[in-house]
């Protein structure tokens, strides 16, 4: 298994990386849903850092985000961290995924990070946390994603 993600993962700039996600007018319903925003790209490390708004729309009866949500704004970030790492050329679903959860998030602002710890061919293993607004652990999570070219990926 190679570790390298893509030929030339320098062709676009972190910035430029970052000012796409940015600009995007079309983020999806679920990104939208969640409150994703991309805050920082660093492809010399495979890591994205991201931060969610959590509406209280994502909450159970107890008023804390449900583990659910929780587990989409992981996904999100090992996701969007493998697209980073392979140079903004691929997509990378997620194949399987495991969550352990600390402490109850609750509605408001969520920083995440997601890096990839190892990508080869066919599967990316991928690492995430996320903190709440006092930087404590909410959540980390394992994966194992299958990177796709752009081109070959259909919904």
């Amino acid at each position: 298994m190679t570790d390298v993600a893509s030929d030339d993962p320098q062709t676009l700039t972190d910035e430029a990386i970052l000012a796409r996600f940015t600009a995007s007018k079309r983020q999806p319903p679920g990104s939208q849903l969640l409150g994703f925003r991309m805050v920082r790209v660093s492809q010399a490390d495979r890591e994205v850092e991201v931060a969610f708004e959590a509406s209280e729309q994502l909450t159970n009866p107890m008023k804390q985000i449900q583990g659910g949500y929780l587990c989409a704004m992981l996904d999100e970030c090992m996701s969007v961290a493998c697209m980073v790492a392979s140079g903004m050329t691929s997509v990378a679903p997620t194949i399987e995924m495991k969550t352990s959860f600390y402490r109850p998030a609750l509605p408001g602002p969520i920083r995440g990070i997601g890096r990839v710890s190892r990508w080869g061919k066919t599967i990316a293993f991928t690492e995430g946390e996320l903190y709440d607004a006092e930087g404590r652990v909410l959540a980390k999570a394992t994966g194992t994603a299958m990177p796709t070219p752009f081109a070959r990926y259909k919904a």
